[in-house]
């Protein structure tokens, strides 16, 4: 089993990357292996709505999307990291999930998500909540913690003295590495819940 853990923060070893290093530690604790990537770097455009993802099963803009949809493929779960941007993620982060979950041509639902975000002061709430809507979409159980996922700090130093944020982490994944495997335990078992046959749209004006 695995777990995918993205920071989009354009710092490769900064705030968002001490809250992930936490969290993972603790999903390694509970027997998971994980992979923290670094993509808030990347020069990532957005979606154009072309809709030829549906013809090729892929992205049609071949860049990082496209290198990380085989792996979220075959993991079993993804944790989502962002700084907080004007109380919301970072722009890089939301271009490459808005063209991941669309272009996904492989279930996404019973893989477990959690977002975790870190800001020096105010905005994580609504950065979160933004971020946990790419699960929910997608039928992705939400690992939780004690306390919204968040840490507070303008430097990684700082991140670490927030004694309450890193309790958060380590409880977020000790939560999220339970919830993978009581998933595959009952996946293997019986099976997972029964999909309706046809999607339903409605559209409100006719």
């Amino acid at each position: 089993m695995k777990i995918l853990l993205l920071n989009g923060s354009p710092n490769a070893k900064g705030c968002t990357y001490t809250a992930l290093s936490e969290v993972a530690k603790t999903i390694n604790e509970g027997g998971i292996e994980t992979e923290i990537i670094h993509v808030g770097h990347k020069d990532i455009r957005g979606c154009i709505a072309c809709g030829k993802c549906q013809e090729l099963g892929h992205c049609v803009f071949d860049d990082l999307v496209n290198e990380i949809a085989p792996k979220l493929e075959a993991a079993d779960g993804l944790v989502v990291g962002s700084p907080v941007y004007y109380a919301g993620p970072n722009g890089t982060l939301t271009n490459l999930l808005d063209r991941l979950f669309f272009s996904a041509s492989y279930p996404l639902r019973m893989k477990v998500g959690a977002a975790v975000c870190s800001a020096r002061r105010g905005g994580t709430t609504a950065a979160l909540d933004r971020l946990n809507k790419y699960f929910t979409i997608a039928e992705m159980p939400i690992a939780s913690s004690r306390y919204w996922n968040m840490v507070h700090g303008n430097t990684p130093e700082q991140v670490m003295q927030d004694e309450e944020g890193l309790q958060i982490m380590r409880v977020l994944g000790r939560n999220m590495a339970f919830l993978v495997r009581a998933i595959a335990a009952e996946r293997d078992a019986g099976g997972l819940p029964a999909e309706e046959p046809v999607r339903t749209y409605t559209n409100f004006i006719r």
